[in-house]
């Protein structure tokens, strides 16, 4: 098993070697990848250094499997490179998700739509990772007509450069922008870029993305905004659905749904927040309440750390369901 990282020295990237770490990932030969400033520097995996090299030798070490972090411009330009050479890409980007011939998959929901020919598989985006692992079981038992969510994406989505400009701006440092605005203290209804619409990119992968995965049919409607916060994605989510509910069923279902934990314990003050998922591979689910405005419709709050399950651990989760189908020799 000959596996690479391309982005390896990003926060994503170093996010994917610990997962793999974590998981035991069989791998013989590593190979990491990354920009230009980085190549010939050490990076440590399974307590071993290994030399960061270019992707173009990268590409001549003819991996089994490239986990791609690197943004959408490489994404465009490497993966089918990478894929023409049998080698199966994950890619974390945006570049593929919206392929039509492209699988985008969160393996408990969809898994099933990998194959052996399919050689570019796509990560969706992390907001909506978090929200489909927790729509999916409801769709299935009373199938959603529309979804409203809001979002509080933690700084951790724009990289380094994002945590940077909030660690300079909560000790009065001057330093790189990130930001159109001050991101401390503030929250900033601005995440992605505008559309002609008015809408941002992050607002649309949430529309785009859930009709791919889950149903064309579900409506979805979206504002996604910045927080302070280092780590951990929220989303408050309002769903109506074609079919009444229980909200003892709907715990249920949550609950044996693999991935999802569900806190929800407001008479305890219990229930998820992003300090609790920092680091971890679950995703968390509570406030659950009937949303009494409008018929057969509920209110969840949603948290997940989004380096883990919105990014890396679905990228290895794919990557194990590659060896598990047998599609790697």
């Amino acid at each position: 098993m000959k596996l690479a990282v391309i982005g390896a020295t990003g926060l994503v990237g170093r996010k994917i070697i610990q997962v793999l770490e974590e998981k035991h990932f069989p791998v013989d030969e590593f190979v990491a990848i990354a920009s230009e400033q980085s190549v010939g520097k050490h990076i440590k995996f399974k307590g071993e250094n290994y030399r960061i090299v270019t992707i173009e030798e990268g590409l001549y070490a003819s991996p089994d499997i490239a986990i791609f972090s690197a943004g959408a411009e490489i994404s465009k330009k490497w993966a089918k490179k990478f894929a023409k050479k049998s080698c199966f890409v994950i890619d974390n980007s945006s570049a593929w998700r919206m392929d039509e011939n492209t699988p985008l998959v969160i393996p408990e929901i969809n898994g099933d739509t990998i194959t052996a020919k399919k050689k570019i598989i796509a990560n969706p985006n992390c907001s909506t990772i978090q929200m489909l692992m927790a729509l999916s079981p409801l769709h299935k038992k009373y199938t959603i007509k529309r979804a409203v969510v809001s979002t509080y994406q933690s700084v951790t989505g724009s990289g380094a450069k994002g945590i940077q400009q909030l660690m300079d701006e909560r000790k009065g440092k001057e330093g790189i922008k990130t930001y159109p605005h001050q991101i401390d203290m503030n929250v900033i209804p601005h995440a992605g870029s505008f559309g002609e619409d008015g809408y941002t990119t992050e607002e649309t992968k949430l529309v785009n993305e859930t009709q791919k995965i889950l149903d064309p049919n579900i409506s979805v409607t979206a504002t996604a905004v910045r927080v302070p916060v280092e780590g951990g994605h929220s989303e408050a989510v309002n769903l109506e659905f074609e079919n009444d509910f229980e909200l003892f069923e709907v715990k249920r279902l949550l609950g044996t749904m693999p991935g999802i934990v569900v806190l929800d314990m407001p008479e305890a003050n219990f229930y998820p927040m992003p300090i609790l998922s920092n680091d971890k591979n679950e995703v968390f689910v509570g406030r659950l309440r009937r949303d009494f405005s409008q018929p057969k419709s509920l209110n969840l709050w949603i948290v997940s750390d989004n380096l883990r399950k919105g990014a890396a651990t679905n990228a290895v989760q794919i990557a194990e369901y590659l060896l598990k189908q047998g599609f790697i020799d």
